[in-house]
């Protein structure tokens, strides 16, 4: 399957780049799917393609963001949400009077899959410890850039890990993230998991031994 834009901002934007993530997706074929960090969903919209694809309506999506441009962590790398595209910033100021970024703007892209999708709004280092890690056999990591934050949310994922699911972390090697890399390496030294550097040094795939 080809990666999607859905008229809208995606970090997976470089060419090859999204068609590599969803190859991903599709070797694992995980039923229950988390991302954390949905920005504009289209990731989002593209992972439930797929995964309808495989398995019908059995599956489930989860997705995990701020949904909100403020964030409580002012060192926390927020991602550009204004678009350069004039017919973009038109379409979503006049026609469909929503931010791209806000909750209600992802449900309305995903209500294709409206049964399948629960949409959660809050901060990571908060969330991601009331949720039960152990229904879930893949992450999408790609929330916050901060080390303490990707250390956080690394911590929270060990349970899929070690239940034989895969955690694909989102800009290993970004240069003016370096947190994003430490955090990685260390809880993968740490808890002795294999860490496979792929895609160019894009992503980072943490799986058990």
């Amino acid at each position: 399957m080809k990666y999607k834009k859905y008229f809208r901002k995606t970090s997976l934007k470089q060419k090859g780049v999204g068609d590599f993530f969803l190859n991903e997706v599709i070797s694992k074929s995980p039923k229950v799917f988390l991302e954390i960090g949905v920005f504009h969903g289209v990731t989002a919209r593209n992972v439930c393609e797929v995964l309808h694809n495989i398995h019908g309506n059995d599956f489930k999506y989860i997705g995990l963001d701020l949904f909100e441009e403020n964030s409580e962590n002012k060192d926390e790398i927020i991602p550009n949400t204004k678009f350069s595209n004039p017919l973009k910033s038109i379409y979503f100021n006049y026609i469909k009077r929503q931010s791209p970024y806000s909750i209600e703007a992802i449900e309305d892209l995903l209500k294709k899959f409206k049964k399948n999708v629960s949409l959660i709004k809050g901060n990571s280092n908060n969330i991601l410890k009331k949720i039960d890690m152990s229904k879930i056999d893949f992450v999408f990591l790609d929330g916050g850039h901060d080390y303490s934050t990707v250390m956080n949310d690394l911590n929270c994922s060990i349970e899929v890990i070690n239940n034989n699911g895969t955690v694909l972390c989102d800009d290993y090697d970004l240069s003016y993230a370096p947190g994003v890399k430490k955090a990685i390496d260390e809880f993968s030294l740490k808890n002795n998991y294999n860490c496979s550097i792929i895609c160019k040094d894009r992503f980072a795939k943490i799986e058990k031994k």
